[in-house]
């Protein structure tokens, strides 16, 4: 009654601000995890507290909303937050098969494995969100990209692709080049694929500690 009454009256993660170790917003938080998949929204604070709660009452564990969280990481790559929720979770439950296939498919991002990835489909958005990571890495490593290289990376071909890089060249900046039989994407230039791009601060003195120093010396 208490933990309805509080659903009435407050958001979850106004539940989660007030007293984010209280059990009786436990199946709150399991419900918030259910609207991020349909929804395709994602609080990470949300899923790190009830994970918490789990570790506190682990005979009130979901397996399904656990894997679901660690869905929701993975989707967020590059940021760290799937090794943050699975450090939140028991090893003997990380043992599930389920989860040692996230745990693989995590490796595979983090190895740039594309191939091996684009067979796992886990939810909503899941796929569009593999593919803005992948992007992500290559416009951090490249300055030009093959198309093949790029379809395999984001697992779109043919006239799809097409469209998706027309896209791109209208909204993110990318040029389409001919290059021999194939078409080369040009990604927009960063401080990562143009490192002349970088500014070298520790090369740089400001000029009040340079007038700092000159006392010193003399």
């Amino acid at each position: 009654m208490a933990t309805e009454q509080a659903a009435e009256n407050y958001t979850v993660e106004d539940l989660v601000a007030l007293n984010p170790y209280n059990p009786d917003i436990l199946n709150d938080l399991e419900k918030f995890v259910n609207e991020q998949v349909s929804s395709q929204t994602y609080n990470l604070d949300a899923n790190l507290s009830l994970l918490r709660l789990y570790q506190f009452e682990p005979e009130r564990m979901s397996i399904q909303i656990v894997a679901r969280i660690l869905i929701k990481a993975l989707m967020a790559m590059p940021a760290p937050d799937f090794s943050l929720c699975l450090f939140l979770i028991p090893e003997h439950v990380q043992m599930e098969e389920q989860f040692k296939t996230l745990i693989v498919l995590s490796h595979y991002l983090e190895v740039n494995n594309w191939s091996n990835f684009h067979i796992y489909i886990l939810c909503a958005g899941f796929e569009q969100a593999i593919q803005t990571y992948a992007i992500h890495v290559l416009s951090l490593t490249y300055q030009k990209v093959p198309r093949p290289v790029l379809a395999e990376a984001i697992n779109i071909e043919g006239l799809a692709l097409d469209k998706f890089l027309e896209y791109h060249a209208t909204n993110s900046g990318w040029l389409i080049e001919k290059g021999g039989q194939s078409q080369v994407v040009v990604l927009p230039r960063n401080e990562f694929n143009h490192p002349e791009l970088k500014k070298n601060t520790a090369d740089t003195v400001p000029f009040e500690h340079v007038t700092r120093i000159f006392p010193v010396l003399s």
